[in-house]
């Protein structure tokens, strides 16, 4: 079963205490739809300019990442420049030029509208819900959302929850969007607005899953070196979508998820070793297989097979 993702792809600088690197392959799509790829195929929209560079869209197209719905135009690539502290949890974003991606409206070649699981990463959800009317009855829909669009956009966001199957939020955009101090009480709250799964992530402490009555915590998986944090929370996402779409199931039920979860968790882990994508490029699919079965041995996953 095949993965569509919609979302940025940009250009992205990003400066540690330690590296800077600059002009590296970024934006929410980009990072979802490679993490996506090595559990199923992936259909990409989005947008660049002419100056993006053609060794990136030949890293996506090696993936096996179908890039029929990736529009190049006139003008820049969207970009992103962002500065992370000692505490690799506390980001300054430095600047943002839009660029083409300022009027992006994402248009679905007729082939992708049969996509039977859907990511929406993280763009306006009035282009999500564009998306969502361009498509015939998909059988999962995940979206992501931040901060932002809870700030300036609650309208549109409240109107997509009820269409959506499972939103993907970090902790602190639950407590801002629900206005609740406890996690518990935001998922739940969430889940009322319409989606019937809720994800919270919370960055090196895990995620948690919300379901009907049903609650699971997974922790993060240990590493002792982190360089680069930049799109974890979408590599999580497209690696929780590849791996529903790899069951080639009817319907997705809560230990689907559970299980979906933790290979989500297993994807972000590798992006964070390395700037950019640069530790997914040197990802065998194995790998993943092998830092699953870690993950599961060291939390004592028993109840997942």
């Amino acid at each position: 079963m095949s993965v569509l993702v919609v979302g940025s792809i940009g250009l992205d600088t990003v400066k540690t205490p330690v590296e800077e690197h600059a002009n590296l392959l970024g934006g929410s799509a980009s990072y979802a739809a490679v993490s996506a790829s090595f559990f199923a195929p992936v259909n990409l929209v989005g947008i660049v300019g002419e100056d993006f560079p053609t060794a990136h869209v030949e890293y996506l197209r090696s993936r096996k990442i179908d890039l029929e719905g990736l529009q190049t135009v006139p003008g820049k690539t969207f970009r992103w420049s962002g500065e992370y502290e000692w505490d690799l949890n506390i980001r300054h974003t430095r600047s943002i030029e839009l660029n083409v991606f300022e009027h992006f409206t994402p248009t679905l070649p007729k082939s992708y509208a049969t996509s039977p699981y859907v990511l929406l990463a993280n763009i306006a959800p009035k282009l999500q819900s564009h998306v969502l009317d361009q498509m015939e009855r998909p059988r999962f829909i995940i979206a992501d959302t931040m901060d932002l669009w809870i700030n300036i956009a609650r309208e549109d966001l409240n109107a997509l929850l009820p269409r959506v199957d499972m939103l993907i939020l970090n902790d602190s955009e639950a407590r801002q969007f629900t206005g609740e101090t406890s996690l518990i009480r935001a998922g739940a709250k969430i889940r009322k607005l319409g989606p019937k799964f809720v994800a919270i992530k919370k960055g090196e402490h895990g995620c948690l899953l919300f379901g009907d009555n049903l609650f699971f915590s997974c922790p993060a998986y240990p590493l002792e070196d982190i360089h680069d944090p930049t799109g974890a929370g979408d590599t999580f996402a497209g690696g929780v979508a590849g791996y529903l779409a790899s069951r080639n199931s009817d319907a997705v039920n809560f230990e689907g998820l559970r299980k979906a979860i933790v290979y989500g968790s297993v994807m972000a882990s590798y992006n964070v070793e390395e700037f950019s994508l640069e530790r997914l490029r040197k990802l065998e699919t194995q790998d993943t297989e092998s830092r699953y079965q870690s993950f599961k041995a060291l939390s004592q996953f028993e109840v997942i097979a």
